[in-house]
């Protein structure tokens, strides 16, 4: 099992394992020209060659970032696989500069395990104005925003 960056080969397998978790309503469809557009955001984990866990890091604005399409085969959940993840985006955020990251959430409880602390959405201007006036979820949406400080 090993934790790395996203290559043009991998497109199709990120898709399907999103939208797996989309169709559960855990998360964003994401078609796959945005997946190959924002492919330099995303990480991946793969184990004998299957990507069975990805997460992405998106820098919205000079000190924030968020850390998004979070998902792992429902077979690799609860090995630590989201975890690594989640820690390689802070890890290339910090090297990149970035204060804060955030996430909207359905799994606050994982996050906070992390270190993010929950936080109004109205703090997150960026993202309220970009991503989330084209979800059809607006405005009324249930995630949860998570925010951590490096």
């Amino acid at each position: 099992m090993k934790i790395r960056k996203a290559k043009i080969d991998d497109v199709k397998s990120i898709q399907e394992l999103i939208n797996i978790n989309a169709k559960k309503e855990q998360m964003l469809p994401r078609a796959l020209n945005d997946i190959y557009e924002s492919l330099r955001d995303f990480y991946l984990c793969e184990d004998k060659g299957i990507v069975i866990g990805v997460c992405a890091l998106k820098i919205l604005w000079e000190d924030l970032a968020e850390i998004r399409s979070l998902a792992v085969n429902e077979s690799n959940q609860h090995r630590g696989i989201g975890s690594k993840l989640v820690q390689s985006c802070l890890k290339e955020a910090k090297d990149l500069g970035l204060k804060k990251v955030f996430a909207l959430t359905y799994q606050t409880e994982f996050f906070k395990r992390l270190g993010f602390k929950e936080i109004s959405k109205k703090k997150l201007p960026q993202k309220i104005w970009g991503d989330c006036l084209r979800c059809p979820k607006f405005p009324g949406c249930d995630e949860h925003a998570v925010i951590i400080s490096l």
